[in-house]
């Protein structure tokens, strides 16, 4: 039987901000300090993913000599500049995120992004305050596709993962929400995925942040429907 759910944990790149566009933008910036010349080719192989799996890509799609920390303490420093000038939210983010507080909800981010780039754009972007727990990629030893990211955001909020609705943009983000036996509900960037491809990983695929509080009221009075009959 599902529960109704309790919690919303949102990813933050790709999903309240619009940062997928310029982190193409960051990682040429990266690759170009070691003479590559990169326009994105593979930004669906780094989608979502842990900046050391980024990274590792990288240096071995490249074959660049340097550390992957040294890679991962690099690829930081340029985005912390990018979310602290450049990123913007998306355009229905705080409207939802107030509506989904006026149904007293609990609320999330569990981000890949660093805590150094992460916490200064929610606060610079004024929705900070809409979260009762934010978790960064640097605060866990396994970032996505593993759970770990998501099952220690439940136990934050005090909330069982059945009861939490996870929002991604990306298939690996997806992969860790199921692993931590979430329901989710993808946002696919339609600039840089195709959609069909998250129909079978999720439970359900909208097309903005805004269809998500009629989801939960729909999914929630089903919930309740069926307690009620049985």
């Amino acid at each position: 039987m599902l529960s109704p759910f309790r919690a919303v944990i949102f990813d933050l790149d790709g999903v309240l901000a619009d940062s997928e566009p310029w982190w193409n933008q960051i990682d040429a910036k990266l690759l170009a300090e070691h003479g590559i010349s990169y326009r994105g080719e593979y930004h669906g192989n780094v989608l979502g993913v842990s900046y050391r799996l980024a990274v590792d890509f990288y240096k071995n799609a490249f074959h660049i000599p340097a550390s992957v920390e040294d890679l991962m303490r690099r690829r930081g420093e340029i985005a912390i500049d990018f979310f602290a000038n450049s990123v913007g939210l998306f355009p229905s983010a705080k409207t939802t995120l107030e509506l989904l507080r006026e149904m007293k909800l609990r609320l999330a981010v569990a981000t890949s992004s660093v805590s150094a780039s992460a916490r200064p754009f929610l606060e610079r972007t004024g929705v900070k305050t809409f979260f009762d727990v934010i978790l960064t990629g640097d605060e866990v030893q396994q970032g996505k596709p593993h759970p770990d990211i998501y099952l220690r955001t439940a136990k934050k909020l005090a909330v069982s993962s059945q009861a939490c609705l996870v929002i991604e943009d990306a298939l690996a983000g997806i992969a860790a929400a199921k692993a931590a036996k979430m329901r989710v509900a993808a946002i696919p960037d339609t600039r840089f995925v195709d959609p069909r491809e998250y129909e079978k990983e999720a439970n359900y695929v909208l097309g903005s942040l805004s269809e998500i509080p009629a989801l939960i009221c729909r999914v929630n009075a089903a919930t309740s429907e069926e307690h009620v009959l049985r």
